[in-house]
């Protein structure tokens, strides 16, 4: 494993082909969300909106790898019935399906059987993994990237089981 990450931007707008992002917490704790999670779960309300302030740092780095011919795809495993934060994050995520990307959802009954890595990642052009680590309330608490060509393998091979049994967001049901 590799210990000097480059910048993740950087590492999207390297992308020549693909771009795919397993997920499998069914609540993240990440400090810059905090807020926003906790307006949805008094009100109901999400930032829809991709050109505010909220979305700046994501959506303009989606619609120009995509616009390069990158695609990128989502996919998240998660326990049923879904936690708050799941709810949130599928009512916010018709924000990143609008800049670009494709974004399934599996139910964790139906992964029982996948071979799975251990932590979320990205698997950029299959052939350089960018693990992230997260503490056991959500919170970031690393990331490390590797090209070796089993760890390649064995993610691409879990990240693509996943998707073929995984539901498009339009069909998934919260």
């Amino acid at each position: 494993m590799t210990q000097n990450v480059p910048d993740f931007s950087a590492l999207l707008r390297g992308a020549q082909r693909t771009a795919v992002h397993l997920e499998m917490r069914d609540a993240y704790g990440v400090a810059d969300e905090a807020e926003e999670f906790e307006e949805f779960r008094r009100s109901g309300k999400v930032d829809l909106d991709p050109e505010s302030d909220g979305w700046a740092g994501w959506v303009p780095l989606v619609r120009e790898t995509v616009g390069r011919g990158v695609v990128i795809r989502r996919a998240r495993i998660v326990s049923e019935p879904v936690t708050d934060y799941i709810r949130w994050e599928h009512a916010l995520t018709q924000v990143n399906i609008a800049a670009g990307e494709q974004v399934r959802w599996l139910p964790r009954r139906l992964a029982s059987d996948i071979a799975l890595p251990g932590n979320d990642l990205w698997l950029i052009d299959d052939c350089l993994v960018l693990f992230h680590w997260f503490t056991g309330d959500g919170d970031w608490a690393g990331h490390e990237y590797t090209e070796d060509p089993a760890a390649v393998k064995m993610v691409s091979t879990a990240f693509e089981t996943v998707w073929e049994r995984a539901v498009p967001h339009d069909r998934f049901a919260v």
